[in-house]
C-alpha cells in the first residue's frame, strides 16, 4: 500500500538517516537541497515533488519503494532509536531492558 502521509515518510526518511550515521546536512548536501529543506522533509511538514524524492532516495541509497509503501510489521522510528540504543548497550544491560520490558507487558494482560 502507498504512504500518503507526509510524517510517516519523514520517519521513515529519519530512521534511514540516522541508521546509516548521517547527519540532516550531509543528506540534504547529496541530495542536492538546502538544509531546511531536507530538515522540512523529515518533519513531513512539505509535499514532495517525485524529482526530490529520487534525490533523496540516491542520496541515501535507496529506492522510493522503501520510504513510500507500507510494509507489515515494520518499526516506527521511535521503535528503530530505541533499538539502536539496546544494541550499543552491554549484553548485561540489554538483558534487564528486556526483563523490565517483558515485566511491564505481563502487568497489562
Amino acid at each position: 500500500m502507498i504512504l500518503w502521509d507526509m510524517h510517516a515518510i519523514g520517519e521513515r526518511l529519519y530512521a534511514i538517516r540516522r541508521r546509516m550515521g548521517l547527519t540532516q546536512a550531509a543528506t540534504a548536501e547529496k541530495a542536492g537541497l538546502t538544509v531546511r529543506t531536507y530538515a522540512d522533509v523529515e518533519r513531513g511538514t512539505v509535499n514532495m515533488r517525485v524529482e526530490t524524492i529520487l534525490h533523496i532516495c540516491e542520496a541515501l541509497q535507496i529506492t522510493p519503494d522503501e520510504i513510500l509503501t507500507e510494509k507489515d510489521g515494520e518499526p516506527s522510528a521511535d521503535e528503530e532509536a530505541l533499538l539502536a540504543r539496546l544494541r550499543c548497550c552491554t549484553p548485561k544491560q540489554r538483558e534487564t531492558a528486556w526483563k523490565l520490558v517483558s515485566v511491564y507487558l505481563q502487568s497489562l494482560e
